[in-house]
């Protein structure tokens, strides 16, 4: 592994990206206040593990791809942006905000919004290319083990950090959401604020530069 005077500054970097609210954060917080907190938690839990197909894609020099091939990395853009919009579209024609006990504990509901969490960061090229320019700069060449074990397990330790940051994110947004879920129309409100959200995430997605 590389030696403190690498691993201190990525461990600084990282708790510092950890608490800088960003796109990932936001989806989460829509997931929680539209559907409730368990399909907060299955988010946050969906865009964790679809981290890691980023971190072993970079670790093998497959996310180097979309770096050289500018169709595929715009095709992914635009896969991604289209699923945002699609899921921002069906909170604003939702009848009724997840806010029961029942629809918590619903395993569909929970399943939904893990699969969906995954296709969103799977298909964001800024997350691959997020990962292919900052891991590759806390390894060593000369450590006792390959610079690919060395991006493996720095990208296990930063998507840890994400993901705790991530989990206070689903209790923040799930009081404030509790705060408004007695009364429908605030429910309501709630969950067109999510659709557009999702919709506004879709379209920094789609008209971003790399």
């Amino acid at each position: 592994m590389p030696g403190g005077e690498i691993l201190l500054p990525f461990v600084v970097t990282v708790l510092l990206l950890s608490i800088t609210p960003g796109p990932g954060m936001l989806y989460i917080a829509a997931q929680t206040v539209g559907r409730g907190r368990n399909a907060g938690w299955f988010s946050a839990l969906g865009t964790h593990l679809a981290s890691y197909v980023h971190i072993i894609a970079t670790a093998f020099g497959l996310s180097f791809f979309l770096e050289a091939v500018p169709v595929a990395y715009l095709a992914l853009k635009i896969v991604g942006a289209l699923f945002l919009f699609w899921m921002g579209i069906r909170f604003l024609m939702a009848e009724e905000i997840s806010s029961g006990p029942e629809s918590h504990s619903e395993p569909a509901m929970h399943f939904k919004a893990l699969r969906e969490s995954f296709v969103v960061e799977v298909t964001n090229p800024k997350s691959a290319v997020f990962f292919i320019a900052f891991l590759p700069q806390f390894t060593d060449q000369g450590a006792a083990y390959p610079v690919w074990l060395q991006i493996i397990l720095l990208g296990v330790a930063a998507n840890l950090f994400f993901s705790f940051a991530e989990a206070g994110c689903v209790i923040f947004a799930d009081q404030i959401a509790g705060l408004f879920q007695k009364s429908r129309s605030a429910g309501r409100w709630m969950r067109r604020a999510a659709g557009s959200v999702l919709i506004a995430l879709g379209a920094n997605l789609l008209i971003s530069e790399r």
